[in-house]
C-alpha cells in the first residue's frame, strides 16, 4: 500500500472531474505550504475569508504536478493529507480520484476504501447535525440496553461472559462484569438488541436492519484503547456510513442474506478505527469478517428464535476479534468483496456498484423506533392506535387491511406463524399481530409479546381478521415505510388511515424530550432518578468525556 517510485507518464483529469475536485478543495482548505512529502493543507471553515493566492490556482498547479506521478503514489498523498488535516468528508477527493484517473488499470477494492475512508475521517470532520444525531442514537441504543438487561437470552450471555477473565477486560453494560471484549459485546450487544427497540436503516435496495448493533462493539473498543467521547462518536458515524451505503448498493434481502452480515461490516470498520488499525490492518480485519461471517435469513423465517436477539450481538463479537487478530499481525483474504469468490460475486452472483461514502451521511436517514417491534410495524402500530377513535370496542371490527410494501410483508407477515405467534421474537416481528395489539389496546408494550397474552382468544379472534396485502407506492424506497390500514366495522362503514413516515421517522423525528421519554422508560427500571439524570448529562455532552469507559460505568446498577 505504499507509494511506488516507477516512472509512468503524466495522465490529466477530465475537466469536469477537476472542477469538482478544485470545488471541494478550495470549500474545505487552504494551502500553507509544501514539503518534501508533498502540499501541506489546513481546513478552514466555510464562509471564512482567505487572502493571498487563491486557492484554485495553487490546487490546479499542485494537482498538475502530482498528477506526474503514479496513480497509486497521487492516491496515497491525496488519502494521507486527509488523515492529517481534517478535510471534511476527506475521502471525496480521492473518491474524485478514483472515478477519473486511468492509471494502471487496478481498481481500488472496496475494502481499501473503506480502509482509507476510516483511518481518514475525524471529529473535526463531522456536521453538526450529524454529531447530534449520534448523541441521540448513543442514548437511544443504550436505552435499549437498559430495556433488554432482565431478559433471559441476556442473563444467558452474562453467565457466560461472568465464567471468564481477561488481561486486557472489557465491561458489560449496567452489571460490571469484567470479562473477554468478545464476551463483553456480545453480552452487551444481546441487551441493545433483544427488546427490537432500538433505530433502524430502509436501504435503496428495501433492506431492513438496525446500525446501533454496531455500538455494541464500539463500547468495548473505546475502553479497551481509552478512547473519547468523541472518538466514539466518529466511530459510531463511521460504522453506519458502512452500515447504510453497503446496503444501498448490495440487495442482501433479496439473495437471503441477514442484515446482520452486514452489522460485522460496520463494526470492524468502527471498532477497527477506535483500536487505532492502520489502514492495511483494517483492510485484513474487513477481509477476515467478510470471508467468514455471513448469515442467512432462515433465523428470521417460520418461527424465531433467541437467534434474533443475538445475530447482531455475534456479528460484533467477531468483528471486533477479527480486529484483534488484525491488529496483531495475522492477515485475511485479499479482495474480499471483488474477488473470483468474493463476497458479492458468491452472494449475488453479479458486481456490485462501489457505495459513495460521505456525504450525504447514512446516519442522517435512519429512524428511532416509537413502539418495542420490527420497523416495518412502526406505521402500522401508529395507523392501529389512531384507527382506535373509529370504534369504541374491537368486536366492532369485521375485518382490518394493510398495504404495506413487499418487503415489510416478506419480513413480517410471511406465513401462519405471524398470525399465531409461539415466541416473543416471532410476535414482535409480526404486522398482523403488533396491529391486532394495537387495536385492542392502544399500545404496545413488551409483555404483550409473552403469555398470557400470546395465547388470548380474544386477541387473537381479531388478530386472524387482519390481511396484509401489497403496495406498489410502499414499494418505492422513499415511502418504504408507508402504512395504508383500512378498518371495515359490522355496521358496513370503512375508514382509513394512512401513515406514511412514523414518529420516530427521519423525516418526522422524535424530540430531544421524545427521546429522553423513551430512554426513562427502560432505565427506570433498573436506576433511581438523580443516577438517570446524571446519565442523560453525559450522553447529551458525550463529546466532552475524555474516556469512553466512563460512559460504561455510569450503566452500572
Amino acid at each position: 500500500m505504499r507509494a511506488g517510485k516507477a516512472n509512468v507518464r503524466a495522465r490529466v483529469l477530465p475537466s469536469s472531474a477537476l472542477s469538482r475536485l478544485l470545488a471541494h478543495i478550495e470549500k474545505y482548505t487552504i494551502c500553507v505550504g509544501t514539503t518534501p512529502g508533498g502540499v501541506v493543507w489546513a481546513p478552514h471553515r466555510e464562509g471564512s475569508w482567505m487572502s493571498g493566492e487563491g486557492i484554485s490556482t495553487l490546487a490546479r498547479r499542485t494537482i498538475n504536478d502530482v498528477l506526474r506521478t503514479s496513480r497509486r503514489h497521487f492516491l496515497t498523498q491525496v488519502g494521507a493529507a486527509g488523515l492529517g488535516i481534517g478535510v471534511p468528508v476527506s475521502m471525496t477527493i480521492a473518491q474524485e480520484m478514483q472515478r477519473s484517473l486511468v492509471g494502471d488499470g487496478k481498481e481500488v477494492s472496496l475494502g481499501e476504501k473503506l480502509a482509507r475512508y476510516a483511518t481518514s475521517l475525524r471529529y473535526e470532520d463531522l456536521p453538526e447535525d450529524v454529531i447530534r444525531i449520534a448523541k441521540r442514537t448513543i442514548l437511544d441504543t443504550l436505552g435499549c440496553a437498559f430495556g433488554g438487561y432482565s431478559a433471559g437470552p441476556s442473563k444467558i450471555a452474562m453467565k457466560l461472559a461472568s465464567d471468564v477473565n481477561s488481561k486486557q477486560p472489557g465491561t458489560i453494560l449496567l452489571s460490571g462484569i469484567k470479562t473477554s471484549p468478545e464476551l463483553a459485546v456480545f453480552a452487551n450487544g444481546v441487551m441493545i438488541r433483544y427488546l427490537d427497540f432500538n433505530d433502524a436503516y430502509v436501504s435503496q435496495m428495501n433492506g431492513a436492519g438496525h446500525p446501533s448493533d454496531t455500538i455494541a462493539a464500539l463500547l468495548t473498543a473505546g475502553e479497551l484503547s481509552q478512547r473519547s467521547g468523541r472518538d466514539l462518536i466518529t466511530a459510531t458515524v463511521l460504522a453506519y456510513e458502512v452500515y447504510c451505503k453497503i446496503g444501498d448498493v448490495f440487495d442482501y434481502l433479496g439473495h437471503g442474506i441477514d442484515h446482520t452480515t452486514v452489522t460485522g461490516m460496520g463494526a470492524v470498520v468502527g471498532a477497527g478505527k477506535l483500536l487505532g488499525l492502520t489502514p492495511e490492518e483494517m483492510v485484513h480485519a474487513i477481509g477476515i469478517t467478510v470471508g467468514g461471517n455471513t448469515a442467512t435469513r432462515q433465523g428470521r423465517a417460520d418461527t424465531l428464535s433467541n437467534w434474533k436477539a443475538y445475530a447482531a450481538a455475534d456479528a460484533c463479537r467477531k468483528a471486533i476479534f477479527s480486529v484483534q487478530l488484525a491488529g496483531n499481525g495475522m492477515t485475511g483474504p485479499s479482495n474480499v468483496f471483488e474477488g473470483r469468490y468474493g463476497f458479492f460475486k458468491v452472494m449475488s452472483g453479479k458486481p456490485v456498484a462501489s457505495p459513495q461514502l460521505g456525504e450525504p451521511f447514512g446516519i442522517r436517514q435512519c429512524f428511532t423506533k416509537r413502539f418495542p417491534l420490527g420497523q416495518f410495524s412502526q406505521t402500522v402500530a401508529q395507523a392501529a392506535v389512531e384507527a382506535r377513535s373509529y370504534f369504541k370496542s374491537p368486536d366492532e371490527i369485521l375485518e382490518v387491511n394493510i398495504h404495506a410494501s413487499r418487503s415489510a410483508i416478506k419480513i413480517m407477515a410471511d406465513g401462519p406463524d405471524k398470525w399465531r405467534p409461539q415466541t416473543h421474537e416471532t410476535a414482535d416481528h409480526s404486522i398482523p399481530y403488533s396491529a391486532g395489539l394495537a387495536l385492542m389496546y392502544g399500545k404496545i408494550d413488551p409483555d404483550y409479546y409473552e403469555d398470557p397474552y400470546l395465547h388470548d382468544p380474544r386477541l387473537l379472534d381479531l388478530v386472524s381478521r387482519i390481511k396484509c396485502l401489497p403496495s406498489d407506492e410502499a414499494d418505492q424506497p422513499e415511502l418504504a415505510n408507508l402504512c395504508e390500514l383500512e378498518v371495515v366495522l359490522r355496521s358496513g362503514a370503512r375508514k382509513t388511515v394512512r401513515v406514511e413516515y412514523h414518529r420516530g421517522h427521519f423525516k418526522n423525528p422524535m424530540t430531544d424530550a421524545e427521546m429522553e421519554e423513551k430512554f426513562r422508560l427502560m432505565a427506570q427500571k433498573h436506576l433511581p432518578a438523580d443516577r438517570v439524570d446524571g446519565l442523560l448529562r453525559i450522553v447529551w455532552n458525550v463529546e466532552n468525556e475524555p474516556q469512553v469507559s466512563n460512559l460504561i460505568a455510569a450503566t452500572r446498577v
